[in-house]
């Protein structure tokens, strides 16, 4: 990646992700090379969509890709496409994102520029199915356990949407024998993100997960709790391939037992190729924790290449 050229414009595609706690904004090309980026924290609107369109200021676009977090609408002829729906960052509830952005991006142009619009998680997937794990696939989903927990899904070769988008954080878990954690989600208690997600690890232990690496205690646990939602998301969606990401993966000894444990939940009820070699099927993204960023540039390619079929 370079640093930003001096005394040269800066062309390509503009890619941006709304994260929780912070967004990235980056300029790329149509092979998926990230060009130049920059991150910066996620505050409020005001400020952060004031940071997004500094950065674009001075650069060359063809087309802009947005991800972000959820709950968004993504249906597109609905009264409130790209909006940010009740979410719990409540400063970004029902904030119109993808108008605010279109509209000060397209200030001052003759032409509009063509927009794409997507979940994080959506993006993520598009990304590892484009350049990464999933290339080749027509039906996959990306899991990530991070601070929440998201769902991205592709099926026939469609993101999936619908009546909104995917929300598997929200699955409600079979408690483990033993486990008297009442779950850290305000809405569902003991749901996958309540239970599994870095901050459900938080409250649970009273320590960030990067903390607690040599507390085999910590994993085990968790590595069921993952493998629950896991084993409903084949038995619901049957994916080609499952790809994970997030921040809560980092630890080398989850993935291990999340497949161990995702076989004995399945118990032989589905005997597949894919789940008799697991370590293939449940995979790490290989995008090296870039796949949110490239997800956001490839709905700017796709949407210039939509563009210019109409």
């Amino acid at each position: 990646m370079s640093n930003e050229l001096e005394n040269e414009k800066l062309s390509g595609y503009g890619a941006i992700e709304l994260g929780g706690t912070r967004t990235i904004c980056a300029v790329g090309d149509a092979s998926g090379l990230v060009l130049n980026q920059t991150v910066i924290e996620t505050t409020t609107p005001d400020e952060t969509v004031a940071k997004i369109l500094d950065y674009f200021k001075d650069k060359d676009l063809k087309s802009v890709g947005i991800i972000s977090f959820g709950p968004v609408d993504v249906r597109q002829g609905s009264a409130t496409y790209g909006d940010i729906l009740n979410t719990p960052k409540i400063a970004w509830r029902k904030f119109p994102l993808l108008k605010t952005l279109t509209d000060a991006l397209n200030a001052n142009r003759d032409e509009k520029l063509p927009v794409g619009f997507d979940t994080d998680a959506n993006g993520s997937l598009l990304a590892e199915v484009t350049w990464g794990a999933g290339v080749g696939l027509n039906d996959a989903v990306y899991v990530k356990v991070g601070k929440g927990i998201g769902l991205g899904a592709m099926v026939n070769g469609k993101l999936l949407h619908g009546m909104l988008h995917a929300e598997a954080g929200h699955i409600k878990m079979s408690v483990e024998a033993g486990d008297d954690f009442k779950g850290d989600c305000p809405s569902h208690g003991t749901c996958f993100e309540g239970m599994a997600s870095g901050s459900a690890i938080a409250a649970r232990w009273g320590k960030p997960a990067r903390e607690l690496n040599d507390k085999p205690e910590v994993w085990e646990l968790e590595a069921k709790y993952i493998a629950q939602g896991l084993a409903d998301i084949i038995l619901t969606l049957s994916p080609q391939k499952i790809i994970m990401g997030g921040g809560v993966l980092h630890q080398k000894e989850l993935l291990p037992l999340i497949r161990k444990n995702v076989v004995e939940y399945i118990n032989n009820y589905i005997d597949t190729k894919e789940l008799r070699n697991i370590n293939s099927y449940i995979v790490p993204a290989a995008l090296n924790g870039s796949q949110g960023i490239k997800g956001a540039l490839k709905l700017a390619i796709s949407a210039e290449e939509a563009a210019m079929r109409n």
